[in-house]
């Protein structure tokens, strides 16, 4: 049985979707640390992100890269944080977290929990933000 991501990617279950390619797809997760907390993932199942093949690899990392503006933009902050950690979800995975404080990217913490209806009000925030994007 494949995993919760690829559940996800396959639309078995429903994520507050930010955007996605062929390759990659961005979400918000539903625990964050803070609002805007969004997770890129490649589009299969490896473990760790040094594993992916190339284009997946630069699939993810070029997707990040370009909504780490948006995500600043839709939830003001000092920086987006990045922390690619893989111990809950063995799937390789990117967080990309709007930082205030360095703690504001500490795991052990509790997290947020938020509705679904306070997610896809975040995730359609920094959709609005990616226009100009080739995402």
């Amino acid at each position: 049985m494949q995993g919760l991501f690829m559940r996800i990617v396959r639309g078995e279950i429903a994520a507050h979707k930010v955007t996605e390619n062929d390759l990659a797809l961005a979400f918000l997760d539903i625990f964050p640390l803070v609002p805007g907390h969004t997770l890129v993932i490649p589009k299969v199942e490896v473990d760790s992100i040094y594993d992916l093949g190339e284009a997946h690899y630069r699939a993810v990392w070029e997707m990040t890269r370009q909504i780490a503006p948006a995500i600043k933009t839709a939830f003001p902050c000092i920086k987006v944080g990045i922390a690619v950690i893989g111990l809950e979800v063995p799937h390789a995975h990117i967080h990309l977290v709007p930082l205030q404080h360095v703690s504001d990217l500490n795991f052990a913490r509790p997290k947020l929990k938020p509705d679904s209806a306070e997610l896809e009000k975040n995730a359609a925030l920094i959709r609005s933000h990616l226009q100009g994007w080739d995402v």
